[in-house]
This record gives structure tokens, C-alpha cells and sequence, in this order.
């Protein structure tokens, strides 16, 4: 203590400013920090090599009384951290006065940004995030993160310390729509001050959360791609299960309804592509979508379209080969489903892309059935009744033959949809296969000539990146525009009801 008092009296003398003082007793600190290290001396933890014995009382009193000193007018020492006693890193070890080297500066602002970049890096958290003071303090006062991954433990402490799975770090704004199980609020988070999505699910006493939310919850937190939509945090209190996502302005049906229902064609194109992008990178994962409508295909202000409530996903790596018929609405519900097949995979997912392209070219849906017997003769009336053909399957399925449907011709596509191209009424065609396995797969799709307009750059994107990011991909405006075609910001009638149980 003495030896401290004596050297920094020592430095304030011969008329040198306080900063250049400090910054000499600085740099004497910080390498007889190094030299203890070498020797074994006492480290910046307070003890010895081989001893029990740390730093007494009066010593790390005094080294934390000079701790403010060195931080006068905004100077940090580049090194100078307090450890998780309290105590600085910087201890005095042997004096070694006749040794000198530059002592690098840093601002305390640069040092706490470094320091939350540090975490924000170790925890994978949102670059826009604003870490709460209280919360780097403690940070700067506890060891640094292990090297290597984090244990669940320890990021789920950190992760709740800075305010995630609290209520209170979210506010409601304006309630976006209403179901059976759920309720979808706009709302702004007080992390990163951006919009998002709450989907509040009730609790039942007895029942617990919704399989649909276990499975939502499930399956997304693992999905991190550009065209599917982001699952922030999840809040969990006695009475309800809270959901935040990303914030996304308007759905495909709204999109649709804001243009008339006349969309530009390169739109049509590059919502498509986002589309089979997303499901390509579930598909990979053996992951079924189940309920592709444009209800659950959101798009924000850039364009961007995603995937949307995935409360009826199944994962096809689970042990089973039985599913529920009883899924995808009945407009974008494939033929083999309807008349019961339980045995299906990715395929299914493909026929409701088929049917959403028609919808986005040609302004209303291919296949606006009211019941599974009106949906299926909607079906065979314009594809053409099944042969054996167009779908042997379909010769010895019971319900197809109990039906007995009428004998109708394939009606050709450029009379449903005349904006279609060729390449795309040939893409087309190839999605609104009978046969399950005869249908084109995501990653055939994205390949195909249709897309050839978009360049080839836009196949070697990482997952996580946005076609957008791209300088020859830009979003066109819509014949049929309105007021605002997708940075609308109106509530319309049944909004968010893609998010709802």
C-alpha cells in the first residue's frame, strides 16, 4: 500500500499533467502484472502459485480506490477490469521502474461497446440489441465467458438476466386478431426497440399449452433462415404461453387484396422463389410445413416473404409413418390427402405451392372448394379426372371410386392463367402432380428455367442472407396498386389470423 502511495506521488510531481501520471503508473501496474505471471508472483486474481494466500484487506482496498483514478476525464487503461471479488485485474506485483514501454489509451465508452459486442457475440444475440446497464456492469465485475460453447445453463442465466422470457421487456401496442386458443398483438420490444409479433396462448388448468404451440415452439427455434420467420423469445407464466416473432407487416392474402389482385409478374416470381427457398431449407431438414396458404406467408416492407405458423409442421424423422389427413386448408389440400391418405411426405407441401403460384398470377384461388367432395370435383373438373395414367393410385382407392366423378378433360393452364409464361405454366404443371412422388421438390423448383431471369447469383446465398441483399433483385409495382402495397400498416379484418391456433 505504501509503495503505491510512494510511486504515485512520486509521478504527480515535476509539474506532469494528471493524465500522463496516471498513464506511467498505469503502464509500471500493467507489466509487473505480466512479470508476476512469468514468476509466479501474485496474479491478477490475488494469490500465488502454490499458495492459498491472496491479497491482504488494505491492498485491495487501495487498488480499488485507485481504480476511479485511472478512469479520470474518461481514460480506461486498455487492461484495467475489476475481477468477480470486486478487486481490480490490475495488481502490483515486483517494482521494475526502469523498464518503459507506450501505454495504449482507450475511452471507458469504446471499452463497455467492446465488451457488449463481446456478448452479444458469445450469446448469438441480435446486433441491435441494447444491453442493459445494470447488466454489463455486472458483467465487467464477474470472469469472462468460458472459452468454447456456452453451457445451457449459463446462456439461459445470461440470457434472463438481460430480460428475455419477461413480460416486462415487451410492450403491447395494437391487437392484431383473435382465435380459438390464441391471441396475436402488435407490440416493441424494449431490447432492441423493434417491432414484433406477441402470440399470447391461454393456459388451460388442466390441459396445459396447445401441442400445436409445443410444436411451433419446437420446430422453429432450430429453423434460422431469411424466408422463415424469426422466434425472438418465449415467455412462460402460470396462465398463458407467449410467442414473440419478428414483426412482419402484412401477409400474401393482404399483399394480394392491397393490389386488386393484380400483382407485376416479377413479384409473383420473387415471392415464389422465397417461397420454395424457405421450404427447400425445411424439406432438408425432413421438416413438413402442412398448411401452406397465403394466410401464413408473411412479407415486410422490403419484400421479403416468410414462412408463418408452423403449429401444424411435423418433423418426418419421428418415428412414424401414419399423419392426420385432417391438415393443410382444404383450398391448398392436395388430392391424395383429401381422399385419406396418411402416408405422405415433403409432396404435400408442393401441390399448396402449385396452387398459391396460380393464385398470386391469375387474382383468386384455383380451387375454392367448400367441402372434400366439392374441392376434389373442383380439382378433376380443371386438371382433368384421374386415368391410370395421370394417377394409378387413384384406381383403387375406395373414396375416389365411391364418388364415381364425371369424366372431365385437363383444361389447359394458359386459359387459367394467360400472364404465365411458358416456363412458368410448365412449373406449374409440375406442382399440381396427382402422383405425390411425381411432384417437383423445392430444390428442383428453385432450378428451374423460370427463375433463370433472376440470375445465377441469387442460388448461392447463404441461408440466412436475403434475396434482396442482391442489386439485381429489386420488387416491382403492382398494376393494381393501391394506397400502399406492402408498407400498409392498417389493420384490415381477420389480420394476423395466419399466427392463430
Amino acid at each position: 500500500m505504501k509503495k503505491i502511495k510512494r510511486r504515485l506521488s512520486l509521478t504527480l510531481r515535476g509539474g506532469r499533467g494528471v493524465d500522463e501520471s496516471l498513464s506511467e503508473l498505469a503502464e509500471s501496474m500493467n507489466i509487473e502484472e505480466s512479470n508476476a505471471k512469468d514468476n509466479g508472483w501474485p496474479s491478477r486474481s490475488g494469490k500465488q502459485k502454490g499458495s492459498s494466500k491472496g491479497l491482504s484487506k488494505a491492498e485491495s482496498a487501495a487498488i480499488v480506490t485507485l481504480q476511479p483514478l485511472m478512469e479520470v476525464e474518461g481514460i480506461v487503461h486498455e487492461n484495467a477490469r475489476l475481477g468477480s471479488d470486486g478487486e481490480s485485474d490490475q495488481t502490483s506485483g515486483t517494482s521494475n521502474d526502469d523498464v518503459h514501454s507506450p501505454v495504449k489509451l482507450r475511452h471507458k465508452y469504446p471499452l463497455q461497446r467492446r465488451l457488449s459486442e463481446d456478448i452479444t457475440k458469445r450469446l448469438s444475440l441480435p446486433a441491435d440489441i441494447h444491453l442493459p446497464d445494470n447488466f454489463l456492469e455486472k458483467r465487467s465485475l464477474s470472469p469472462p465467458f468460458p472459452e468454447g460453447r456456452l453451457s445451457r445453463r449459463m446462456r439461459r442465466a445470461s440470457l434472463h438476466e438481460i430480460g428475455f422470457g419477461k413480460m416486462e421487456s415487451y410492450t403491447k401496442l395494437d391487437k392484431l386478431g383473435e382465435g380459438t386458443y390464441a391471441t396475436v398483438f402488435k407490440g416493441k420490444s424494449k431490447l432492441t426497440d423493434n417491432l414484433v409479433a406477441l402470440k399470447e396462448i391461454r393456459l388451460e388448468h388442466e390441459e396445459g399449452a396447445p401441442c400445436t404451440a409445443i410444436r411451433e415452439v419446437s420446430l422453429l427455434k432450430d429453423l434460422k433462415h431469411a424466408n422463415i420467420v424469426t422466434l425472438h423469445d418465449i415467455i412462460h407464466t402460470e396462465k398463458s404461453l407467449t410467442l414473440v416473432f419478428e414483426y412482419l407487416e402484412k401477409d400474401l392474402k393482404q399483399y394480394m387484396d392491397d393490389c386488386g389482385n393484380i400483382m407485376s409478374m416479377t413479384n409473383v416470381k420473387l415471392f415464389l422463389y422465397q417461397l420454395l427457398r424457405g421450404l427447400n431449407y425445411c424439406h432438408r431438414r425432413r421438416i413438413l410445413h402442412r398448411d401452406l396458404k397465403p394466410q401464413n406467408l408473411l412479407i415486410n416492407e422490403k419484400g421479403e416473404l416468410k414462412l408463418a405458423d408452423f403449429g401444424l409442421a411435423r418433423a418426418k424423422s419421428v418415428p412414424t409413418k401414419t399423419y392426420s389427413n385432417e391438415v393443410v386448408t382444404l383450398w391448398y389440400r392436395p388430392p391424395d390427402v383429401l381422399l385419406g391418405s396418411t402416408e405422405y411426405s415433403t409432396p404435400i407441401d408442393m401441390w399448396g405451392v402449385g396452387c398459391i403460384f396460380y393464385e398470386m398470377s391469375a387474382g383468386r384461388p384455383l380451387f375454392p372448394g367448400s367441402t372434400v367432395e366439392d374441392e376434389l370435383h373442383l380439382i378433376f373438373k380443371t386438371l382433368g379426372t384421374p386415368t391410370a395414367e395421370t394417377w394409378p393410385g387413384a384406381m383403387t382407392n375406395e373414396d375416389f371410386l365411391m364418388y364415381n366423378f364425371p369424366h372431365y378433360e385437363p383444361e389447359p393452364l394458359v386459359n387459367l392463367a394467360p400472364r404465365l409464361d411458358a416456363d412458368g405454366q410448365d412449373l406449374a404443371s409440375k406442382l399440381l402432380q396427382y402422383e405425390a412422388k411425381w411432384r417437383i421438390s423445392a430444390d428442383e423448383a428453385m432450378k428451374h428455367p423460370y427463375f433463370n431471369t433472376l440470375g445465377p447469383r441469387i442460388h448461392k446465398l447463404p441461408d440466412t442472407a436475403s434475396i434482396f441483399t442482391l442489386d439485381e433483385i429489386r420488387l416491382a409495382k403492382d398494376p393494381g396498386y393501391k394506397s400502399s402495397s406492402v408498407g400498409s400498416s392498417g389493420v384490415g379484418k381477420g389480420r394476423r389470423q395466419s399466427m392463430l391456433f
